[in-house]
């Protein structure tokens, strides 16, 4: 497809440059896990789109995965099958060729939204599942006061739900998922209890919203948040998050049945 990265990364963010270690950070969290599998429900044949490093693909059903990256194709652990070299755009199977598709945190990065939802939905005969995130619901995060250029990047790249849903058709319905406190997948709001893990730039890069801000919002991110740590102006405002065991910010499932003709 026309505006692929040089290391076939469709979306905007080259994860050639930025995804090298996304799996030592992002790392799948059980409870997602077992929301996305109960999501996809019985199906035995499963299309994993925007697969990443292979994070909740179920490894009990027949999965097949597509990724354009190959940064990212190469870190697929050896117990999952190689991913296919393609977009959500231009998926190589027939019609009904699943009996389930998911997707986690990869419709931001389709270049063409709704195509690729007319094509998820093409080749699967029963639920299509996306795990996203809301973009009006962004700045619940605490990192809305420290690096607000990063909550807009976001929410201009989340499609607004209505998109998907609309894009997807059938009986369609949207849940926020409730983060917990010591998720392993570390996207940005994983962190809302753990601040000092967003001072590693190695986790910030695994959050591809940071590789669009400038080097200045990084430093200024940094600065402020070390000295608010230091001084306890973070924990005067946040501290009960330390102990709070979930969060509820952008995190949503949507799940699309087709309705039968």
């Amino acid at each position: 497809m026309d505006g692929r990265a040089a290391d076939g990364s469709a979306g905007d963010a080259d994860y050639g440059r930025i995804g090298t270690a996304y799996g030592d950070y992002r790392r799948p969290d059980p409870r997602l896990a077992r929301a996305l599998t109960a999501a996809v429900g019985g199906a035995r044949r499963v299309l994993n789109v925007g697969a990443g490093t292979g994070s909740y693909e179920p490894v009990d059903r027949r999965v097949t995965a597509v990724e354009p990256s190959a940064a990212m194709r190469a870190q697929r652990p050896a117990h999952l099958s190689p991913a296919v070299d393609a977009t959500a755009e231009d998926l190589p199977f027939p019609d009904d060729a699943f009996d389930a598709a998911l997707t986690t945190f990869s419709v931001h990065q389709w270049q063409d939204l709704s195509a690729g939802l007319r094509e998820v939905r093409r080749v699967t005969r029963g639920p299509v599942v996306v795990l996203t995130c809301d973009p009006d619901l962004l700045d619940r995060f605490w990192l809305a006061d420290y690096a607000p250029e990063v909550i807009a990047t976001e929410a201009r790249r989340y499609p607004p739900l209505h998109r998907v849903t609309e894009g997807l058709g059938g009986r369609t319905t949207s849940t926020l998922v409730p983060i917990p406190l010591d998720c392993t997948d570390g996207f940005n709001e994983a962190y809302y209890g753990r601040p000092e893990r967003l001072l590693d730039p190695g986790a910030r890069r695994a959050c591809s919203a940071w590789s669009f801000v400038g080097e200045d919002v990084h430093e200024r991110f940094t600065a402020d948040l070390t000295r608010d740590l230091a001084t306890g102006a973070w924990d005067r405002h946040h501290g009960h998050l330390r102990s709070q065991p979930v969060f509820e910010g952008s995190l949503v499932l949507v799940v699309s049945e087709p309705v039968a003709s």
